[in-house]
């Protein structure tokens, strides 16, 4: 990173990107609450729109701070896979949460869980997962785009993860509530977050901290929930949740991802 770069990613406040997120989501929730409709099964409306807000909210500090030629170099990061200089690292980027998913379905068929039988629509998930890659790209560009490194200027790569997975599961907690879901499914639900988001900062840093690598993890991520059969009716968060936060500890003990220079 370029002394002008480490600067400028120091000078950054991830607090006032956060409390940006939160207030410019506060009219999506309040529409959410009076009409709290799904855009896919288990995912509420309001969740597919509120995407935009990490990208709006990076935009706009980052204009404040090297205006628009600033909010342009953000807007390119969304197709920087040439940092990714080794290709090995799309395999985790894509199939490690799918893997870990039909881990799950595995341990629920041993445990004799009620599971229906699984109808994958194989020709509509490209479809469904280029749409999920956009909202990705939507989040990415907030969460690990502008706020990643400035948090990782201040605590070390396992911190931010867990910050900043506390942070993306708080703000979709009260779309959740709006559909109804318990406190226990989304406590769960929140554990799988956030043990994603470590796997993400861990991603991004060896990846050449590309925010392309991060949309391909968090895309996957989404993709594997709505395919559980059927439609993520059976997907369970406690026992994905638990799955994902084994493979975060093994990540975290045995790799100890860091910041690249």
């Amino acid at each position: 990173m370029h002394a002008s770069n480490g600067f400028a990613v120091r000078r950054r406040s991830p607090l006032a990107f956060f409390l940006l997120v939160f207030a410019l989501s506060v009219p999506f929730w309040l529409v959410g609450a009076v009409a709290a409709r799904q855009a896919l099964p288990g995912l509420p409306v309001v969740d597919a729109l509120i995407v935009v807000c990490p990208l709006l909210a990076a935009s706009m500090l980052v204009y404040r701070e090297n205006g628009a030629a600033g909010v342009r170099a953000l807007l390119t990061r969304a197709f920087d896979y040439t940092r990714i200089r080794s290709k090995l690292w799309y395999v985790p980027a894509v199939l490690l949460i799918p893997a870990a998913t039909l881990a799950a379905y595995v341990l629920m068929r041993v445990m004799e869980l009620p599971l229906p039988t699984p109808h994958v629509p194989w020709l509509a998930t490209p479809v469904l997962f280029l749409v999920f890659l956009i909202g990705a790209a939507c989040e990415e560009l907030g969460w690990t785009g502008y706020a990643t490194d400035a948090m990782q200027a201040r605590w070390s790569a396992l911190e931010t993860g867990i910050l900043l997975g506390v942070m993306c599961a708080a703000w979709h907690i009260i779309p959740l509530v709006e559909i109804h879901r318990s406190l226990e499914w989304i406590a769960w639900w929140s554990l799988w977050t956030v043990a994603g988001r470590i796997l993400i900062v861990w991603l991004y840093n060896n990846a050449g901290r590309s925010v392309f690598a991060a949309m391909l993890f968090h895309a996957s991520m989404n993709v594997s929930w709505q395919l559980f059969p059927n439609s993520g009716s059976h997907w369970d968060p406690r026992i994905n949740g638990l799955i994902v936060a084994f493979v975060a500890a093994v990540v975290t003990i045995g790799w100890r991802p860091r910041p690249t220079a």
